[in-house]
């Protein structure tokens, strides 16, 4: 499996990474004993947004917190080309949060797992303020 997710288009890679994400932002927010339905969707809404996500990996690349491996994956995402972009949105915040999504759905579907959470709590981390 390990060559069909790197063959794999990087839309489809952030397809799954996008979920991976979401998952993980909502068990954080339960986790610090958020309860209440609208404040959790508002609350997930500052993690999962396309700027939060941009912000986050531009950030990675900028301290060089990605590895070599990483940083193709990463290109790869910011290059995809897709049908459309949300309205709310600009062109390079998309390829960026995009670029982020496929990173995750990378390391997912790849099974590391390890290196997976440490970038799941680094992206969360930097999202509250804490750094990299």
């Amino acid at each position: 499996m390990d060559l069909e997710v790197k063959q794999m288009k990087s839309l489809a890679l952030a397809y799954m990474g996008d979920a991976v994400y979401e998952l993980h932002v909502r068990e954080h927010l339960l986790r610090t004993g958020q309860v209440k339905p609208n404040q959790l969707h508002q609350h997930a809404i500052t993690f999962v947004a396309g700027k939060a996500q941009a912000a986050i990996v531009l950030n990675w690349l900028e301290n060089e917190y990605l590895t070599e491996e990483e940083g193709r994956v990463v290109a790869r995402g910011r290059n995809a080309k897709s049908g459309s972009i949300p309205k709310n949105t600009s062109v390079q915040t998309y390829r960026y949060s995009t670029a982020f999504e496929a990173l995750i759905g990378y390391h997912y579907l790849l099974k590391n797992q390890e290196r997976l959470r440490e970038l799941l709590q680094a992206a969360v981390g930097f999202i509250e303020g804490r750094d990299v």
